[in-house]
């Protein structure tokens, strides 16, 4: 069976799927963005919900206790939806300039893109990150030869990740029905319970993703059995949010469905 006759369309995450390798950018700007406000929060805790829109992101950093906690100390209060909203302006500068720093082509993107438009699929695109945030990376990736068909952004649905209805969305406007006949690709938890929730066919992105957070040069550091051993812990919890399929980058989402569509 050739993937034409399985599948129409393929989704696509942005940051650790196809540009930022490593899903940089939005750890950076978080971490900083806290920081402004006289708050620590660590990478990693920067990184536990990845592929939400970057409100809810926020709205759940602030229940980690270490961090509500924190918080208080440093406001004098417990968080609200005011102390979101002070976050969130000043996040959204800091995600401006990170993510355009950040929006260099994950290797192999735009030579899958081609290779799936030469097979008729069509292309869209969906992330956590505002329409503001987005226009740098946008412009970037045109730049360098990436145009999706379609690109939704967190705030043009009622609800974002890991609810389906960013897919939901492009499915709507791009004609393309039933949801079986959807390819999602996320390198994030959320992006992937995103498309379980679609009913579409899920693709984990382990290596150049958030559940490893190295960036491109960090992760060619590794030796062969280091960068084994983080593609084995990726794997896994990319599979247990659901993942059909797991791939090291996007280049490797073409052979990898053929393979399963044997």
């Amino acid at each position: 069976m050739s993937l034409r006759d399985r599948f129409d369309l393929v989704v696509l995450d942005w940051a650790g799927t196809m540009v930022d390798f490593g899903c940089q950018a939005p750890v950076k700007a978080l971490v900083e963005a806290f920081a402004a406000e006289g708050v620590t929060i660590e990478a990693a805790a920067a990184r536990q919900d990845m592929g939400k829109s970057k409100a809810d992101h926020v709205r759940s950093l602030l229940q980690i206790p270490v961090v509500a906690t924190a918080w208080r100390a440093a406001r004098g209060h417990t968080a609200d939806e005011s102390d979101v909203e002070l976050l969130m302006s000043r996040l959204g500068p800091l995600m401006r300039e990170y993510a355009a720093e950040a929006a260099t082509l994950i290797p192999g993107t735009r030579e899958t893109v081609e290779g799936l438009r030469a097979l008729g699929f069509k292309i869209a695109s969906s992330t956590g990150y505002t329409r503001e945030m987005m226009t740098p990376v946008l412009a970037r990736a045109a730049a360098q030869g990436y145009v999706p068909d379609h690109v939704i952004c967190s705030g043009e649905t009622p609800a974002g990740r890991p609810t389906p209805l960013m897919i939901y969305k492009a499915c709507a406007e791009l004609g393309v029905w039933p949801l079986s006949r959807v390819v999602k690709v996320d390198d994030a938890e959320a992006g992937i319970a995103e498309g379980r929730a679609a009913g579409a066919f899920t693709v984990g992105v382990a290596a150049s993703g958030n559940t490893v957070g190295l960036s491109l040069d960090d992760w060619n550091a590794l030796d062969t059995q280091a960068r084994t051993a983080r593609l084995k812990d990726s794997e896994r919890i990319l599979r247990a949010a659901g993942a059909n399929l797991v791939i090291g980058t996007v280049a490797d989402l073409i052979p990898a469905l053929e393979r399963h569509s044997q």
